[in-house]
C-alpha cells in the first residue's frame, strides 16, 4: 500500500506548526524578557516573524509554480530544522530578532505551498482536504504552548536552561519537519513545475489581476483582523472586568478546539453547497459576534461569544482558501495561494495595531466595534463584486 501524500502532508504540518509556535508560545515573550527587552522590545520581536510573511508568501508561491511545489516545502523544512538552533547562541534582543525574521520564512513559505499542494491533489473535496491539513497545524498549534509552557514551568524564571530545553525540543520537531518532507510521495504531475520564468511571470500576473481571487483573499484578511483584536483585546477586556488570566485563557483555547474540530466539517459544507454563501453568511455573523463583545462583561456569555466567533472563523477560512484554489489553475495555485498568506498575515497584523489606538483613547469595547464595522464593510464588497465561479472568465489561465 503506498503512503498517502496527504497524510504525509497533515503530519508534516502538524510538526512544522508545532516548532513554529513552541518557539514563540509562551516562550518569546519571556525569554525577550529575560534578555532585557521592555514592553517595546517585546512587541518588536512579537511582530516580525509576522512581518516576514508578509513579505515573503508571495515570492514562496511563484517560486513554488516555477520549481515545484515539494522543492519548495524541503526549503521551507530546512528552516524549521535550523532556525531553532539559533536561539542558543542570542544574548541580546537584536539577535533575538534576526533569528525570529530567519524563523519566520519557514512559515511563510510553509503553509501557501502546502495548502497549494493539497489542492492540486484534490478536487472534489477540496475544502474538506484544505480543512482536515488546517485542522493537524492546529493540533500542533494546540500542544505547543503546552508543552513549551510545562517545560519552562520546571526550570527557575532566572535561568536559561529552560529556554535551552523549549528550543532543543523545537529543534527536533524540525528536524522530524525535515526527514517527512524529504518522504514526501508527490505524484510527478505535481511533483514540479517546467515552466519558464517567463511564463511564471506570466501566471503570476494573472493571479494578481483576478480581481475574485483579490476580494476574496482580503475577506479572510478581514476575518483575520477581527480575530487579531479578539486575540489581543478581550484577554485585556476580560481582566478589566474582574476575570482572571486563566478565564482569559479558557476564551482562547475554547476557540482552537472549535476551530480545529469544525474546519473540515465546515470543508465539506462547502464542497457540497457552494463557497460563495457560506463565506457571506460567515462574515456576517462574525462581524456581529465580534462586535458583540461590547455587550457582556461576565464569563459565560463572553466564553459563548468566543465559541461562536471561532466557528465563524471556520465557516470563512474554509471556504475561502478553496475558493482561490477553485479560481486557480494548477500553474498558478502557488501564486494564488502565497497572495492569500501575504494578504492574510496584513489583515492579522494590523488588526491589533489599529483597534489598539481605538482601545486606548475609546476603550476596548469600541475596538471591537470598529473591528466588527471593517468586516462588514469588506463582506458587504465581496457580496456585491465578487462574481459566481461560473461566470468568471478569467480563472488565472495562463
Amino acid at each position: 500500500m503506498k503512503p498517502s501524500p496527504f497524510i504525509f502532508l497533515c503530519a508534516t504540518g502538524l510538526l512544522a506548526i508545532f516548532s513554529s509556535t513552541i518557539s514563540k508560545s509562551p516562550v518569546l515573550p519571556l525569554f525577550a524578557a529575560h534578555l532585557g527587552a521592555g514592553p517595546t522590545g517585546v512587541g518588536f520581536v512579537a511582530s516580525i516573524s509576522a512581518f516576514a510573511g508578509v513579505v515573503f508568501s508571495v515570492p514562496a508561491g511563484v517560486l513554488a509554480d516555477r520549481f515545484g511545489q515539494k522543492r519548495m516545502i524541503v526549503i521551507a523544512s530546512l528552516l524549521f530544522a535550523t532556525a531553532p538552533f539559533g536561539y542558543f547562541f542570542v544574548t541580546n534582543i537584536w539577535q533575538l530578532g534576526l533569528v525570529r525574521f530567519y524563523h519566520g520564512f519557514a512559515t511563510a513559505i510553509f503553509l501557501p505551498v502546502a495548502m497549494a499542494l493539497v489542492s492540486s491533489l484534490s478536487s472534489k473535496e477540496r475544502g474538506e482536504k484544505l480543512g482536515w491539513f488546517s485542522t493537524a497545524t492546529l493540533a500542533g498549534r494546540f500542544m505547543a504552548p503546552i508543552v513549551g509552557g510545562g517545560i519552562l514551568s520546571l526550570f527557575s524564571a532566572n535561568s536559561s536552561s529552560g529556554y535551552h530545553v523549549v528550543y532543543s525540543v523545537c529543534g527536533g520537531a524540525g528536524l522530524l519537519t525535515l526527514l517527512l518532507a524529504f518522504m514526501l510521495p508527490v505524484p510527478e504531475e505535481t511533483a514540479a513545475s517546467r515552466q519558464t520564468w517567463n511564463e511564471t511571470f506570466r501566471v503570476f500576473t494573472s493571479v494578481i489581476q483576478n480581481r475574485t481571487i483579490l476580494i476574496t483573499c482580503f475577506m479572510e484578511a478581514a476575518i483575520l483582523f477581527a480575530y487579531g483584536t479578539f486575540e489581543t483585546f478581550l484577554p485585556l477586556y476580560a481582566l478589566q472586568h474582574g476575570m482572571s488570566a486563566a478565564q482569559a485563557g479558557i476564551f482562547l483555547s475554547g476557540q482552537i478546539i472549535v476551530l480545529a474540530l469544525s474546519k473540515p466539517i465546515m470543508g465539506k459544507f462547502s464542497d457540497r453547497h457552494g463557497r460563495r454563501p457560506q463565506i457571506v453568511a460567515g462574515g456576517v455573523l462574525g462581524a456581529a459576534c465580534i462586535g458583540a463583545f461590547s455587550l457582556f462583561s461576565s464569563f459565560f456569555p463572553l466564553l459563548l461569544l468566543s465559541i461562536a466567533f471561532g466557528l465563524c472563523l471556520s465557516i470563512v477560512t474554509s471556504a475561502t482558501s478553496a475558493l482561490i484554489a477553485d479560481l486557480s489553475s494548477q500553474q498558478a495555485r502557488g501564486s494564488a495561494m502565497g497572495l492569500l498568506g501575504s494578504i492574510m498575515d496584513i489583515g492579522h497584523t494590523t488588526g491589533p495595531l489599529l483597534s489598539g489606538v481605538i482601545a486606548s483613547s475609546l476603550g476596548y469595547g469600541r475596538s471591537f466595534w470598529a473591528a466588527a464595522t471593517v468586516l462588514f464593510i469588506v463582506v458587504g464588497l465581496f457580496f456585491f463584486r465578487h462574481p459566481t465561479i461560473e461566470n468568471d472568465e478569467s480563472h488565472c489561465r495562463p
